[in-house]
């Protein structure tokens, strides 16, 4: 459980942060650092995600997935994100946050269907209370208010976590969604995993405010600055503004250590000196400091943690290397209740060329 603070239009100067890079606690901290159980959790949640990340982009390689965007280095965002949340809340991923839906409890076979490009979606939203990851950027922002914002309407207890990234805060869909949400005071939280760059595009040339955190106070939303390598503190940040009841703009300062997706060139922009400084901010090894001085992760749980991982990423080898067969009729199913005469002429064409 986090302190109730007084909550802020503006965020602090320096991120908030409950771990410094190499381990040790924040003693001024606002937040209050969760509880043991949980801490240990966060760790093994992030070491199976970066195994199923790693494996995943290995998958890419060999040809059974069509494009993989790695989210290597930003798994405190989505696993502490995630973790905060509770069971009747709502989560509206994007294209790299598949570490995310692993996390929420999602078959990783289906959370990867739509990047294998075999179905419009692999899961079913209502089972885990997970939108569908979204691939046009701050689209999903605009569902999570929506959605929020009916089920206040309702009279449910629901709160929406929306992923986005730094360059989906350039998006007018990502204004109107943080506007409406101000408006409505809708129980959603924006987490921008600010990784530095939007494919190639560096923030400097996407922002001119002091940080992304500072555009709330335009829409009259909460606003915190975390760091996003912080498990932790993401987790307490994420969780405090979950339980809010209203709207609340997280920005988490991360970082992509690998390239956009396996078609981008990373090394055309960006250097190695730089890549190299944020692997020295590792968010995995950071927990694992902290809980290893503790006393709390010794060598025989890390290696069942580690075990554990492999056997995960073995399981979604044998699940993703089964060849499928597909009806390529089936891109015509579920894209309106009730066909339109266009997609009706369409799926004739396609059934004719096929025979």
């Amino acid at each position: 459980m986090v302190h109730t603070r007084e909550r802020s239009l503006l965020p602090t100067e320096e991120p908030l942060s409950l771990l410094r890079k190499d381990g040790s606690p924040v003693e001024d901290s606002p937040l209050t650092m969760p509880d043991d159980d949980v801490l240990l959790e966060l760790h093994r949640r992030m070491v199976v995600g970066r195994r199923f990340d790693t494996q995943a982009t290995a998958l890419t390689k060999q040809g059974r997935l069509a494009v993989y965007p790695s989210s290597r280095g930003q798994e405190a965002c989505e696993v502490g994100s995630v973790l905060a949340m509770r069971a009747e809340d709502w989560l509206f991923p994007t294209y790299r946050d598949s570490v995310a839906l692993v996390t929420r409890g999602v078959d990783p076979a289906e959370t990867l269907t739509l990047l294998q490009g075999g179905w419009h979606l692999g899961y079913d939203p209502y089972e885990h209370r997970v939108g569908p990851q979204c691939t046009p950027l701050a689209t999903n922002t605009l569902h999570a208010v929506g959605f929020a914002h009916a089920a206040r309407l309702k009279g449910e207890d629901t709160a929406a976590l929306v992923l986005l990234g730094d360059g989906a805060t350039s998006e007018g869909d990502t204004h109107e969604a943080l506007n409406f949400a101000g408006v409505w005071r809708a129980p959603v939280v924006f987490l921008v995993q600010n990784n530095g760059y939007a494919i190639s595009v560096p923030l400097s040339k996407q922002n001119a405010a002091p940080t992304l955190a500072h555009k709330g106070v335009g829409y009259g939303v909460p606003s915190v600055l975390v760091d996003g390598n912080d498990v932790a503190a993401v987790y307490a940040v994420v969780r405090e503004a979950l339980e809010s009841g209203g709207p609340t703009l997280v920005e988490a300062l991360t970082y992509r250590i690998e390239a956009h997706t396996n078609a981008d060139d990373a090394t055309r922009y960006r250097t190695s000196d730089e890549v190299a400084a944020w692997l020295d901010r590792d968010p995995v090894d950071r927990i694992e400091a902290y809980l290893t001085s503790r006393g709390l992760l010794d060598p025989a749980r890390r290696s069942a943690v580690a075990a554990e991982a492999e056997e995960f990423a073995a399981s979604v080898r044998d699940k993703m290397n089964v060849d499928r067969t597909y009806d390529p009729a089936a891109l015509f199913e579920h894209v309106y209740a009730t066909p339109t005469r266009h997609l009706r002429e369409q799926a004739a064409a396609l059934a004719e060329e096929l025979a």
